[in-house]
């Protein structure tokens, strides 16, 4: 990034501290792992280097193994690394993620509703709309990873 570009969290603080208090409700709602693999997952559909790397070192504090979080980028090509409900919910962080191309399919709602209950399903819609938020703050604030 060649300019250094305003901060949400420095110019809106109020709206960070929203955000902040939206993902503790979606937290109390959502499995850890799961959430865990939506945020990853949406961040590396939207190329936010920022949050891939933040939450690529939560996933593997929390205990995900390495190559595992690896996989959630070809999440469709590892097969057995993912349980069937994680690929239906990683199914719908796609289809979220780019509405523009058909929405969220009935099928792939249905999917991921088969494995959740109806509250972990609006949770886990918000947790996409909230993660999808932060990455467009990350890019377009120009936000980078730091080097580790």
């Amino acid at each position: 990034m060649g300019t250094t570009r305003a901060q949400v969290a420095q110019h809106l603080p109020e709206a960070y501290s929203a955000l902040a208090r939206l993902g503790t409700v979606v937290d109390a709602a959502l499995d850890d792992d799961l959430h865990t693999l939506v945020k990853l997952r949406a961040s590396i559909l939207n190329g936010c280097a920022f949050c891939v790397d933040m939450h690529h070192h939560e996933a593997l504090a929390s205990g995900m193994s390495p190559q595992r979080a690896a996989l959630v980028a070809a999440w469709r090509e590892a097969g057995a690394h993912f349980t069937e409900a994680e690929r239906a919910v990683l199914e719908l962080v796609d289809a979220l993620t780019l509405v523009g191309g058909n929405g969220l399919p009935d099928e792939v709602y249905a999917r991921a509703s088969a494995h959740l209950s109806e509250q972990e399903m609006v949770a886990l819609i918000t947790a996409v709309g909230l993660v999808n938020l932060y990455n467009r703050l990350g890019v377009g604030t120009g936000m980078a990873p730091p080097v580790r």
